[in-house]
């Protein structure tokens, strides 16, 4: 008599059985049809259906599964259990980043110990052998898809150079709630090999952006063309503006002085202070991807792509285009 050899599951078998399931078909049908034992159909729909409103999922279902001989050797928690790895990376195949899924598996599972990771434990899964063919994966999976991932230990600074800063905390409650016009977030893009700079300053209740040419990232040279522009712009959306802890910012008190508008500093690595600035300069590095040296990008390059963002409809705002919006401002002062 013939022993069967052991044979696991294929992505192909795993639609099949997606598909007679959402025929309502049984687990004894699915079986004969693959020439499977039922309870090897149990065992795989049971593993990854965790809840009775929950539907199976080939490609999660597969997606999983492959995690599950990869990493036999590999006993962080993640590894260790089989539906929090499966919370996880439907969290991630979902654009949902560490933070959010950590956040999202207290919620639901409050008081279950398997089911409570921290997001810096699921980086460390993620970032555990970046160059094996599933971590590949999982870090194209993650918002800034980096190949490496520095020790919080290597992001403490000596301190900022920048006198006479004001602090994010001191910045009026009233700017946290997009109420009022006129509070921008500013940051630079740097180009390749970190030889050239573009400036972008997004308004945070419009959205509206404007995108700076630069001849250099000095401070002297941001101080100038950031209140050049600024200064074109009607005095009602002149109020203030938050930006990083990025050197060029060192002469702020002289864009205070020239454009009266009041310069907060968020805290060192705490882009989400600055979260409205940071996806615009993703939306612009759609057209400027990374390696771009800007340099070679002229004035009028930069000021097509402007007018292109602002005039795309956006969500946040309604489906109003970030033009339409400073223009509905206006309005009202005029």
């Amino acid at each position: 008599m013939e022993v069967k050899k052991h044979r696991r599951l294929t992505y192909k078998e795993r639609v099949i059985i997606q598909t007679l399931l959402n025929e309502e078909r049984t687990k004894t049908y699915i079986a004969t049809k693959l020439d499977r034992s039922r309870s090897t159909i149990s065992r795989e729909v049971n593993k990854w259906v965790t809840k009775p409103i929950e539907k199976y999922d080939a490609f999660l279902a597969n997606f999983n599964a492959k995690d599950d001989y990869l990493n036999k050797r590999n006993l962080d928690k993640i590894s260790t259990h089989s539906l929090l790895r499966f919370f996880v990376y439907k969290g991630l195949l979902s654009n949902w980043t560490p933070e959010q899924i950590s956040g999202r598996l207290k919620e639901i599972y409050p008081n279950d110990p398997i089911m409570s990771i921290s997001h810096e434990a699921i980086y460390r899964h993620i970032y555990t052998r970046p160059q094996a063919s599933l971590n590949k994966k999982l870090i194209k999976l993650l918002v800034r898809k980096k190949t490496r991932r520095r020790p919080s230990k290597k992001r403490r600074g000596t301190g900022s150079k920048i006198i006479n800063q004001v602090s994010i905390d001191d910045r009026p409650r009233h700017i946290e709630l997009r109420q009022e016009v006129g509070h921008w977030e500013g940051d630079l893009i740097i180009g390749k090999n970190h030889k050239s700079a573009i400036g972008t300053i997004v308004e945070r209740k419009t959205r509206s952006v404007l995108i700076i040419k630069l001849s250099s990232k000095k401070a002297g040279e941001v101080a100038k063309m950031f209140s050049d522009i600024l200064n074109q712009l009607n005095p009602v959306f002149k109020k203030s503006m938050t930006y990083d802890n990025g050197i060029e910012m060192a002469r702020h008190e002289e864009i205070t002085q020239k454009t009266g508008m009041r310069i907060y500093f968020a805290h060192p690595y705490s882009s989400w202070e600055r979260g409205t600035n940071e996806n615009t300069n993703g939306l612009i590095r759609r057209y400027l991807p990374k390696g771009t040296d800007f340099n070679e990008i002229s004035e009028k390059q930069l000021d097509w792509i402007q007018e292109k963002l602002n005039n795309r409809p956006r969500k946040i705002i309604g489906y109003k285009t970030p033009k339409e919006m400073m223009e509905m401002e206006l309005k009202f002062v005029a």
